[in-house]
This record gives C-alpha cells, sequence and structure tokens, in this order.
C-alpha cells in the first residue's frame, strides 16, 4: 500500500520503519518544513509535507494534537477516498489546555472537527518502544493489541489488517466518539494488553476519571523525575493508576 505520514516524532518515524519493513510505500514529511528531517535516520522518503498527501491510500498524521489545526490546508487538499489515521493523545501539559476538550468533546472528534475530514483513531495506545519492537507473529502467546475506533466499517477494517501485519492484533473499540476509551487515563492506555485483555479494558473505561488519572501518572514521573523509568517501569505504572 502507499502512505503518506505527516510527522517525524517517534511514533510517525516508527511506524514508517515498520511500513517500510512490511513492504509499503512511504513517504514521510514534518508540518514545520523538510530542513527538520535533515539529519534523521528515516524510513521511507523524506518529503515536503504538499508531496505526502499525493499518490497515496492512506495518510497517518502523527502530530501533538495542539499542532493539528496547522494543518488544515494541507488536509484540505487531500483525496476524499484516502484514508486519515489520527495517532495523537492529548496531554494539557503539552497542548495547552484546549477548552473544547477540558469540557467533555473526544480528542479524536476535536481532532476530526479541526481537519474536516472524518478520521480513524490508532497507533494512540501502545508506547513507541512497544510499537518498535514488541510486534510478534499471528496466534503467538500473549500478542500485544491495538485499540482502533472510527465511523467508517471498511477504513477501520483496512487499518486493522495493517496493524495486523506489522505484528499486533487489533480490537474494534467503536465509532469515532467512543475513542475516549483508549485515550490516556483508561485502562487500554499503553499498558500492553492481549486482545481479550484490551477488550475488557475498553468496556471498564470511566470518561470522568480519564483525565484525573491521566495526570496522576504524569505527576508521579514529575515527582521521580531522577529516576530513570524503564519500558517495563513505565507499563507497569501505567497498569496500576489506570487500576489493572
Amino acid at each position: 500500500m502507499r502512505f503518506g505520514i505527516i510527522g517525524a516524532g517517534s511514533i510517525g518515524s516508527i511506524i514508517s520503519k515498520k511500513l517500510v519493513e512490511n513492504g509499503h510505500d512511504v513517504k514521510i514529511a514534518d508540518a514545520r518544513g523538510m530542513e527538520r528531517l535533515e539529519g534523521k535516520e528515516l524510513a521511507g522518503t523524506p518529503v515536503r509535507v504538499e508531496d505526502a498527501i499525493k499518490n497515496i491510500e492512506v495518510l497517518i498524521i502523527s502530530l501533538p494534537t495542539k499542532s493539528i489545526p496547522s494543518i488544515r490546508n494541507i488536509i484540505n487538499q487531500v483525496e476524499e477516498e484516502i484514508i486519515i489515521v489520527d495517532t495523537s493523545n492529548y496531554y494539557p501539559f503539552r497542548d495547552d489546555k484546549i477548552e473544547e476538550i477540558e469540557n467533555g468533546m473526544v480528542e479524536s472528534v476535536w481532532v476530526s472537527n479541526q481537519l474536516g475530514r472524518t478520521v480513524i483513531k490508532a497507533f494512540n495506545n501502545l508506547l513507541a518502544y512497544t510499537l518498535e519492537n514488541e510486534g510478534t507473529p499471528e496466534d503467538s502467546s500473549g500478542r500485544i493489541a491495538m485499540a482502533i475506533a472510527g465511523d467508517d466499517p471498511a477504513q477501520k477494517q483496512i487499518v486493522r489488517d495493517v496493524v495486523h501485519d506489522l505484528g499486533f492484533d487489533a480490537v474494534d473499540s467503536g465509532s469515532l466518539n467512543d475513542s475516549w476509551r483508549q485515550q490516556p487515563g483508561t485502562p487500554a492506555y499503553c499498558t500492553e494488553l492481549t486482545k481479550a485483555e484490551l477488550t475488557k479494558a475498553l468496556k471498564k473505561a470511566n470518561k470522568e476519571k480519564a483525565p484525573i488519572l491521566r495526570d496522576k501518572v504524569i505527576e508521579k514521573f514529575a515527582e521521580e523525575k531522577e529516576v530513570e523509568f524503564s519500558h517495563k517501569d513505565v507499563v507497569s505504572l501505567n497498569r496500576e493508576i489506570y487500576n489493572l
């Protein structure tokens, strides 16, 4: 398949690497300009953001939530049949407080509104390390699962198939309005669960408690800023605070 990626941070660059390893054609761009890609070791072809949207089937947007509105003019040029995937997670300390989200709007619903296009929510509930290193073959014991939400069943199925090929089981978490169940602060978020476990975790999510628990994790990291947390430490802390 042909992919465009806007965002060359840790998640965007890892997705690009995994896709290329699986034989896909990938173009990757930084929304702030080509010069931001200089010196980076990237899989896929580095391009201008205007070119990342051309001759593709799937566009993956991997930007901080607050940066999403800055690419609206680019998204306006994206052909209607192209699937748009949102990988973002909202963190007020990084994204500044976004009033609509603070008042209860689902993060990816806000993203969709800013872009003027429906999106599929995916690649947001796994840590970068997990995405890069923990994929396993089909039917492997303990295979980690990823949550996928969206309103278009056909688009969602295509993304599910891609996720499966990259080494993870996929769990349909519902409509885009249901995607809060995989946002930060929920049991599904960065806790490395199997398909059966993730299915249960999505049902267990509490929308009102999620922002409180999200901030509790950040506070814990801030308190222990002199401590070097391993990948397993982060997963364990998430599981503990998100009540798994």
